[in-house]
């Protein structure tokens, strides 16, 4: 599953959480909170650009090569992009957290629909891999850290998923959707956010339900694209040459919405919105009650796209200095591939830590930061070495 700032830093306050690793014996609650003490003063810094990302290679300027255009997806941040990091909770937040923690831990199993009454079924490696950390705190934030409704939106999701069959999608399947590129997942913004390009003058099918399957799938290989030290994506859409007949009905617009708010809380950094037609504008009135306050200010209509990305990293078509050319046959193999490397190596350390609810994905993305394990085997190391000193 996959897994959209903040001052910079993330503590390690985690440690702190309830049940964070069932094997821990009784002194685990001491050994958290001695480490929480002094939590709120400790923070990391990400080093997006300077550790190797998730493919295993190390992030760097990819501009096309003067024999032409590139036709596959970039593979690393330019120099000036900078990853912000996640922030520090403060200690109401942290209990908050570890509540949600504890409870998410005792999980078995989830309804396989929304449906009311539905029959569940165990948590697939999949499912429990998906449930990490900051995903935890991306559903307490989007709840405004009510933590009852953080739950019911996390199990809502994993239902939602299983019902939706998003972790089905293959990119054969999606492959006719893209073949004009009408979607295009290239490059990042200039806070380490991964770009994803819509363009529905480019529209090449009706609207059926393998549309919105289409922009599930990219969004998802978007997040793939994250590098340490980010969880958020940039949308850049342009409607020109866009006809009034491609422009969805209400109730797509709400499955859409639906997806982006409800299933990818938080996930949002930022969408450019430029060349909007009248009636698109009328459209954008009409399903502006659907969209929430906080997605609604993260909207930019009609902004300069060099303003927030990188102009070697921005699309020639949008303003920028990458010259880019859609080549289905070229593109579409590059990106699964990329995307492929890229979750196998998250999920590659996920199972190096012990394969926890509730790990770092800083650390799942290849960043500086260590492991759940890691931190609560020092923790443990550090309560025995205070307590064997104290029983001298």
């Amino acid at each position: 599953m996959t897994t959209i700032p903040a001052a910079q830093g993330g503590s390690l306050d985690a440690v702190s959480s309830e049940k964070q690793d069932a094997s821990i014996s009784g002194n685990s609650s001491r050994v958290n909170s001695r480490r929480v003490s002094g939590a709120s003063s400790v923070s990391f810094k990400s080093t997006a650009s300077q550790v190797p990302g998730t493919t295993g290679t190390t992030p760097s300027s990819t501009a096309p090569q003067s024999h032409g255009p590139t036709r596959k997806p970039l593979t690393g941040l330019c120099s000036s992009s900078k990853t912000l990091g996640f922030p520090t909770l403060t200690p109401e937040q942290q209990k908050m957290y570890a509540q949600v923690l504890a409870a998410v831990s005792n999980w078995t199993s989830v309804p396989d629909s929304t449906a009311k009454g539905a029959k569940s079924s165990p948590l697939s490696e999949d499912e429990t891999m998906f449930l990490s950390r900051e995903c935890l705190l991306r559903y307490l934030r989007a709840t405004k850290w009510k933590v009852p409704d953080a739950l019911k939106r996390l199990q809502g999701t994993l239902s939602w998923r299983r019902e939706y069959g998003a972790d089905t999608f293959t990119a054969e399947y999606i492959s006719p959707e893209n073949e004009t590129g009408k979607q295009v997942v290239m490059g990042w913004d200039n806070d380490g956010r991964p770009c994803l390009y819509l363009s529905p003058g480019k529209q090449n099918t009706k609207m059926s339900d393998r549309q919105i399957h289409h922009l599930s799938f990219m969004l998802d290989r978007t997040l793939d694209m994250l590098p340490p030290g980010q969880e958020t994506t940039c949308l850049i859409i342009n409607f020109k040459g866009a006809a009034s007949g491609t422009i969805p009905t209400v109730g797509q617009a709400r499955a859409v919405l639906n997806i982006l708010q409800n299933h990818n809380p938080e996930r949002l950094g930022k969408a450019l919105i430029s060349e909007l037609p009248w009636y698109v504008s009328t459209f954008f009135k009409l399903i502006s009650p659907f969209i929430d306050p906080v997605t609604r200010e993260k909207m930019k209509f009609q902004p300069t796209n060099k303003d927030y990305i990188p102009k070697e990293q921005l699309w020639n078509e949008y303003g920028g200095d990458l010259e880019f050319e859609y080549d289905h046959k070229v593109y579409w193999p590059a990106l699964d591939e990329e995307c492929r490397r890229r979750k196998q190596a998250y999920r590659e350390r996920w199972q190096a830590g012990g394969k926890k609810i509730g790990e770092y994905e800083e650390y799942l993305r290849g960043g500086s930061h260590r492991s759940l394990a890691q931190e609560i085997r020092e923790a443990e190391e550090t309560l025995a070495h205070d307590t064997s000193k104290l029983a001298v």
